[in-house]
Formats: C-alpha cells, sequence, structure tokens
C-alpha cells in the first residue's frame, strides 16, 4: 500500500449482520493500525448500496436466517465483493457471513440457498445449536496460535479441497468435524464471535500484514489478559 494512502476497511451490511458484536472487529482492525501511524479509512456499506470493490480489507458478520438469505442474494446480484477478492482484497467472514461465502447453506427451514462461492465450502443445518466458548488450534500457516472466542450457531459446514480448516478444536463445534473455520488464500472464515478479533489480536495483524505488509510491534498486555482468562477458563488443566 503506498505511504500516502489509507488503508481502507470495508463492513459490509451491518444492517442485516451484525447481531453479535461483529462491529468490534472492525474496531479493531482500526485500532491497531492507527496505533501503528497507519492512516484507516472504514466504508460501511448498507445493504441497499453497492459494495465497493476498491477496499483493502473486507468483514461481514453474523445473523439471523432471514437477513442472511437476504445478504447472499445482494450479494450475489451486486458482485462487487467478488470483484475485491479477484484484485487482492482480503476477508473476514463470521458465522453467517462465513457460510454465504460457500456454495449453499441452510435457510429458515434447512432449505439448501445458495452462496456466494468465494470459499468451497457447503454448509447446512445440523442437529443441534452450538452455544458457548471455543478454543481451537490454529493452522501452522497463519502461525499456530490458540484461537479463543464464542459461538452460536446451527450450522455444520464441510470444506472441499480448495480450502483448508483454520484451526482444529480442543474445545467446542466449530464446523463440526473437529475443525473451525477455514482460510484460502486472503479470506479467513470463522463461526466465531467475542468479537474475534478483539479475543485473537494476531490475527487482525495478520489481515494488516497482508496489507501493508511488516508491523511495527505494538503494546498488547489488555489483549493478552483477555485470552488466558478465557483461555483458562475452557481449555483442560
Amino acid at each position: 500500500m503506498p505511504s500516502d494512502s489509507a488503508l481502507r476497511i470495508v463492513w459490509i451490511y451491518p444492517d442485516l449482520l451484525s447481531t453479535y458484536g461483529d462491529q468490534g472487529n472492525v474496531l479493531i482492525l482500526e485500532q491497531r493500525a492507527r496505533k501503528r501511524g497507519i492512516p484507516v479509512e472504514t466504508v460501511y456499506v448498507r445493504s441497499a448500496d453497492p459494495v465497493p470493490d476498491s477496499g483493502d480489507i473486507y468483514l461481514i458478520g453474523g445473523g439471523e436466517d432471514r437477513p442472511q438469505i437476504l445478504a447472499a442474494e445482494r450479494l450475489r446480484r451486486d458482485g462487487g465483493l467478488a470483484r475485491a477478492i479477484d484484485r487482492g482484497a482480503s476477508l473476514l467472514a463470521v458465522c453467517a457471513g462465513y457460510q454465504i461465502m460457500g456454495s449453499v447453506f441452510g435457510g429458515e427451514e434447512g432449505q439448501p440457498v445458495a452462496g456466494i462461492g468465494l470459499l468451497d465450502i457447503q454448509s447446512s443445518r445440523g442437529p443441534a445449536r452450538a452455544v458457548g466458548e471455543l478454543a481451537a488450534e490454529v493452522d501452522t500457516g497463519l502461525g499456530g496460535h490458540m484461537l479463543t472466542g464464542f459461538e452460536n450457531h446451527m450450522g455444520v459446514t464441510r470444506l472441499g479441497p480448495g480450502v483448508r480448516p483454520l484451526s482444529r478444536t480442543v474445545v467446542g463445534t466449530g464446523n463440526g468435524d473437529g475443525t473451525e473455520g477455514c482460510h484460502a488464500g486472503k479470506i479467513v472464515g470463522t463461526y466465531l464471535h467475542g468479537p474475534a478479533l478483539a479475543r485473537n489480536p494476531w490475527l487482525a495483524d495478520v489481515f494488516l500484514g497482508w496489507t501493508v505488509g511488516r508491523l511495527a510491534p505494538i503494546e498488547d498486555a489488555w489483549y493478552d489478559r483477555l485470552r488466558d482468562e478465557r483461555l483458562k477458563a475452557v481449555l483442560p488443566r
């Protein structure tokens, strides 16, 4: 990114998919960029607006069944997110937003609904709702950290050969097969709220690094305290 350009963050459909505090992911990215002297411009794209294809980091959150279906329909028609990914932008997709990025997900009655096909995954409704804390060991390709967050979903997600699991679950349900989330290129999908980036600041830095390159270290004491508290509460002793 040129030194005179602002980092452009795009928050997709806050009027449809921002049920579980996932806007906090936007705030964490803004804060961690500005602490390093990186100028930031954040664009909030409501569902009636076109998704710009000129952003650097895109985020989409979780929500209920009907808003999820509406979001998928509008993203398919719009095409802006797909164009942005094609030109090298990154994306964090959470819960309902994660499912939308695949080829299909389960609708209000479990019926298959077409996703937008940015990830090689398929989701459906599982037998029971997964609610509670989750801890998982992150793929070494993304640093091998321990992932922490809160899940609240009925989804079961099957990963195709075009993606890698984001992590292997130690506590919690995740995708339903012993894994949680996935990643491919500069796209990360996860079921985790919390918000995910507040609990896992290293992941926020992965997204920032993809855009601006090498990052200067910043003080993480408060993040570390939160992570340690939540991991100690759920990990086997």
